[in-house]
């Protein structure tokens, strides 16, 4: 039976205990350092205080200091009778210093220390979060002007459209992911808010120095109701995985659009063969599994902020075994996300494009917009000119004749796609007008919120 800080004299079975710690022990490794830290900043406002003297204080922080070099080096971990990283810190403070080690938790509960530990977790894994989309934007970046001339069909319903670029499809998850920085943003200041002192949610009859916690703990703000402390819990949660769903959403797309471009109906991109894999019956096919792990992972991952959701409903304010769950739905999320945006940069740089494609035949209707256009500009009314030119495609005769209203109607573009540069697409956000340095602007505003 594990040893708890709560324990009055009668013990839950093995049974229950199982039940109900779960994987706890395993996650609660990830928030070792954070207990630390939050037990240092939370005594030396106890020395403030008085609840401490300075000569106990000192000799506190050396030994939480001890604690921290052993979960940096990975020497340290939970006993088997040990319930929670909470109890194992307190009680190596016991063994190692005496009846001073018992005095840490004097003006918090666990439901405090907890909330300190998962904001100051989620803090550092929201501003990784910030540095990797970065490297992800950046990446695409630079790809979109890299290709920028080389021209790729557009679809509506899954048919052929209207010409498009690699430089216009690449740039736009680069400002998708501006906008999820901004759900980003959003995430980090609901998780930037210190919990500690509202203790089990109602307060506490100690004179806490709140204001010095927080700043000590480096929040931005505090939360000042100690019961809006409490309801914080999930709501953190989900506020996280509502920021993580926004990436995971761009990058499922953009996998989605790699599976479909690699394939050899489409033929727009391709990989090293060490970038995909085998058949095991068929000795030509390069199938996208890493795109379709990404894919599938990314979709795993929109449905956290819907498990969160549905398990922190139907509560009362205050605290519930329920929260404990909350790790085991949103840490393995973290860990999957890092995993997937790594894999996608990595995908990106190793990706192949391939040109001329608009010079297949199956395109030659990707003009008809232009075209129309192009007779607009001459001078005909846009009804009549979009009439004509549907009357050319249904007769089989219609042929691209350029973008410059002054052609002769007799030229026809032969064999050869138009380049980029003949599109004439000169407005913001167009073919020829990428707009690359206004969604950079964009994106250093979205991500210059953390100090």
């Amino acid at each position: 039976m594990a040893e708890t800080l709560w324990n009055k004299g009668k013990g839950a079975t093995d049974l229950v205990e199982e039940f109900t710690v779960g994987n706890d022990r395993t996650l609660d490794m990830r928030l070792a350092e954070y207990d630390v830290k939050g037990s240092m900043a939370h005594i030396r406002m106890l020395e403030s205080i008085g609840l401490l003297k300075k000569e106990e204080l000192e000799r506190l922080l050396a030994g939480l200091e001890e604690i921290q070099d052993e979960i940096r080096s990975g020497k340290f971990g939970l006993e088997d009778d040990v319930e929670d990283i909470h109890s194992q810190v307190e009680l190596l403070l016991t063994r190692r210093l005496g009846e001073i080690g018992k005095k840490i938790h004097s003006g918090r509960s666990r439901n405090d220390q907890v909330l300190v530990d998962i904001k100051l977790f989620l803090k550092d894994e929201v501003k990784k979060f910030r540095d990797e989309v970065l490297g992800l934007f950046n990446l695409l970046q630079n790809l979109s002007e890299k290709y920028k001339d080389v021209l790729l069909p557009g679809y509506t319903h899954g048919q052929i459209a209207m010409p498009s670029s690699f430089g216009l499809w690449l740039g736009a998850y680069a400002e998708a992911l501006a906008d999820d920085m901004y759900m980003l943003h959003g995430a980090y200041m609901v998780t930037d808010q210190n919990p500690l002192g509202s203790a089990a949610g109602y307060g506490s009859s100690f004179p806490l120095y709140r204001e010095m916690t927080t700043e000590l703990l480096g929040f931005g703000s505090m939360e000042y109701n100690s019961v809006a402390a409490q309801l914080s819990r999930g709501r953190t949660e989900r506020a996280v995985a509502s920021a993580m769903g926004a990436i995971a959403l761009t990058i499922n797309k953009f996998a989605s659009d790699c599976c479909m471009y690699m394939c050899p109906n489409y033929g727009f991109i391709s990989f090293p063969d060490e970038l995909t894999t085998g058949s095991s019956i068929m000795p030509h096919k390069k199938n996208p599994d890493v795109w379709e792990m990404i894919r599938g992972n990314c979709n795993r991952i929109l449905s956290t902020e819907n498990e969160i959701s549905l398990l922190c409903s139907n509560m009362p304010h205050g605290y519930h075994r329920d929260f404990q769950l909350l790790k085991d739905i949103l840490f393995p999320a973290i860990e999957m996300l890092h995993k997937c945006i790594f894999m996608t940069g990595y995908m990106a740089e190793n990706m192949k494009v391939h040109e001329h494609i608009l010079d297949s035949p199956l395109y030659e209707y990707l003009f008809t917009v232009e075209e129309v256009n192009r007779r607009v500009l001459s001078g005909m009314p846009f009804r009549d000119a979009y009439k004509a030119v549907g009357i050319e495609v249904n007769n089989g005769t219609f042929r691209y004749r350029g973008n410059s209203p002054d052609t002769a109607d007799d030229t026809v573009t032969a064999g050869k796609a138009p380049e980029a540069k003949d599109l004439h697409h000169t407005h913001t956000g167009s073919i020829g007008n990428l707009a690359t340095e206004k969604i950079k602007e964009k994106m250093q505003k979205a991500s210059e919120w953390i100090k």
